[in-house]
């Protein structure tokens, strides 16, 4: 870069801002991508930190909330549910499942579809950040490399015992 400087002058300066964003072009820039990432991020907190700016909830909040509560005990005490009354009732469970029998194959895939992105969105959404960068386990590194003396006794004997 030395010997292009010398043979343009002042030129060089605009020749490496062209060449930057000429390489833009075909590669995104990491560090811009990460800004942009955090930005996002803070403003995703910022209206999630709004939508529960107030403490007090009224009645509907309440019941849409139990509302969200209720597929998956619903689904499981209904499945325990059928066990129980095919065992209690076999001559009417047997004409309820020949009528689940004639329900046509689209509409069972779609059942399928829906109950899958139910839960697969659910399980998503808490797998998406690794154990390592969750808040509890940040502050637990952190506190760590600060150098403080832990206040666990046990943990700070086996650090003695190992050296270190």
């Amino acid at each position: 870069m030395g010997v292009i400087s010398e043979i343009l002058g002042g030129g060089a300066r605009d020749l490496t801002l062209a060449v930057g964003q000429v390489a833009d072009g075909f590669r995104p820039n990491a560090t811009q991508a990460m800004q942009n990432g955090h930005e996002a991020y803070i403003a995703a907190l910022g209206q999630h930190g709004t939508e529960f700016r107030y403490g007090r909830q009224g009645w509907f909040d309440s019941l849409m909330n139990g509302f969200n509560r209720l597929p998956r005990p619903m689904l499981a005490l209904g499945t325990i549910g059928l066990f129980i009354f095919a065992m209690v009732d076999p001559a009417g469970f047997a004409p309820r499942m020949q009528g689940l029998a004639l329900v046509p194959d689209p509409l069972w895939w779609l059942l399928g579809a829906i109950v899958s992105f139910y839960f697969g969105a659910r399980e998503l959404h808490y797998a998406r950040r690794p154990r390592s960068q969750t808040p509890r386990a940040e502050a637990a590194r952190t506190k760590r490399q600060s150098g403080k003396p832990s206040t666990n006794a046990a943990l700070e004997a086996w650090r003695a015992r190992r050296g270190g």
